[in-house]
């Protein structure tokens, strides 16, 4: 979003973010292993292509740097106020402004808000009974100790999430004991990451043609997975008997290999991959534990089985807080009216993903029902962009001071999502996953093609909301502004 303001010779933004650095969930995990499960010529901007990825998933590093090296090229620090946590805030009717506090008490006003807050930032670390008595080291996967060494120590992995996927293979070797506590297990694929030829990349750098080409093959191979996911879930059949026959590949011991092998539908739950995973888990020194946590005492875990296990270092595989994760920027619109609350009594409602009734001039990027199970969410997030620019220059040329979508407009969207959400996978599938709210209902996932998102985004419809205008222009609330006053505008502001 600050790339593209920049673009448009915009300078007149800030960016509040709580950390020190930029990178968000690249800038966070560096867990052993880390690395993305998209491929990495569709996890970056089209707008800013890398051809020089060494992998075809890339790692955590690589990422980050790539992250790191846009800042740099735009310059983005001068419009970056570090180490500042977003706390709240509150629409001014009367100035038709957004009053945000910070945690240090600080506020920021501003005409616009957008939310690039994304869905993975707020560690989920499960409430286990006694883990205060727990005298060895404990930490989060997405906040990794690599100061604690676990050469030799007994390790228990809580949580069978995308992270443990990727680092249980990586420590295995050097913990002398691994126990893995498994609710319930995902559906892993088998796949090996390779590297991306040197001769390739150079040809990705002579000749960009050849570049998006590849990107767009990737990016139409990734697409077709929609159709098993959105109501034809008997197409996923085939991806089920590969990664069956994958386990029974890895895995010889019968009793071990129920444990790993799901009860409900592939794609229910987010899809992972790797080649070493269940290998990792078959080893002498690894034990996957299925029957719950009764207690935590100061150096073990008693299981609910009743069987103590010594532990000398707890690791959390267990995600995030993701619908739950807006909690964290609980802003006031209209009337006072606080979209935490709102949401929480209501349920989560948007349009588009993007914006939400009663609350002016705000615009989330990775929004609700947003994230996807099977391709890009980078492609979703340049849609978003696209939409809030053009909304907020739609505001600005025709001399309104803010918009609001219409309840009734969102209210169709919301139903048309639920409609499309009933016959998906996340919800016939016989699982419950980070997906859902606290409700049951799938509040993340776009229930269908990304191009269809890119038909649903590609212009703003100035019909499908109310303006907003300063006192002095007089106009009504809901009159948006004609033809003429927006060229005029452009000219004035030109």
């Amino acid at each position: 979003m600050a790339i593209q303001l920049r673009k448009r010779g915009r300078t007149d933004f800030l960016v509040l973010e709580k950390s020190q650095a930029l990178g968000g969930t690249w800038r966070d995990n560096t867990y052993p292993g880390c690395a993305c499960d998209v491929p990495s010529h569709m996890y970056s901007f089209s707008f800013e292509p890398n051809p020089d990825w060494s992998q075809m998933w890339a790692q955590q590093p690589e990422i980050k740097s790539y992250l790191d090296g846009l800042g740099e090229k735009y310059r983005l620090e001068e419009n970056i106020r570090f180490g500042v946590e977003c706390v709240g805030g509150y629409w001014d009717e009367a100035q038709l402004q957004w009053h945000i506090r910070t945690a240090d008490g600080d506020e920021y006003i501003a005409q616009f808000l957008v939310s690039g807050i994304g869905a993975l930032h707020i560690p989920n670390v499960p409430e286990l009974n006694g883990i205060d008595s727990f005298a060895g080291d404990t930490f989060h996967s997405a906040r990794w100790n690599h100061d604690v060494d676990l050469t030799g120590k007994k390790v228990a992995v809580i949580g069978t999430g995308a992270s443990a996927v990727q680092f249980v293979p990586r420590i295995v070797d050097t913990v002398g004991e691994l126990q893995l506590y498994q609710r319930t297990p995902a559906w892993v694929l088998p796949r090996s990451n390779y590297s991306i030829p040197g001769p390739v990349r150079r040809m990705f750098r002579r000749v960009p043609l050849l570049r998006r080409a590849f990107r767009t093959s990737v990016y139409l191979s990734a697409e077709w997975l929609a159709v098993g996911l959105n109501g034809h879930v008997n197409l996923l059949r085939p991806m089920e008997y590969a990664a069956r026959k994958y386990i029974e590949r890895e895995v010889k011991d019968p009793v071990l290999r129920r444990k790993l092998l799901p009860d409900y539908r592939i794609g229910c739950k987010r899809i992972l991959g790797s080649d070493s995973y269940y290998a990792a888990l078959a080893r002498s020194n690894a034990e996957v534990i299925t029957d719950g946590i009764e207690e935590i005492r100061t150096g073990s875990i008693v299981g609910s089985d009743g069987t103590e296990r010594d532990v000398d270092v707890i690791v959390y595989a267990t995600g995030f807080h993701v619908t739950d994760g807006f909690e964290s920027m609980n802003v006031a619109g209209i009337g006072g009216r606080e979209l935490v609350p709102h949401w929480q009594e209501n349920g989560i409602e948007t349009y588009l993903g993007i914006v939400t009734a009663g609350f002016p001039n705000s615009f989330f990027l990775l929004g609700p029902n947003t994230a996807l199970g099977h391709n890009s969410v980078v492609f979703m997030i340049e849609q978003q962009i696209r939409y809030v620019l053009e909304a907020i220059e739609f505001v600005e040329a025709g001399a309104a001071g803010a918009l609001t979508v219409r309840p009734q407009v969102q209210r169709q969207f919301t139903s048309d999502i639920a409609r499309k959400l009933s016959t998906g996978v996340w919800s016939t599938g016989g699982c419950t996953s980070w997906y859902l709210d606290s409700h049951g209902v799938n509040r993340t996932v776009w229930p269908g093609f990304t191009w269809q998102y890119w038909l649903r985004t590609r212009r703003f419809v100035p019909s499908e909301y109310e303006f907003l205008f300063p006192a002095r222009v007089g106009r009504p609330v809901d009159e948006p502004p004609d033809a003429d006053s927006l060229v005029e505008s452009k000219e004035v502001s030109a």
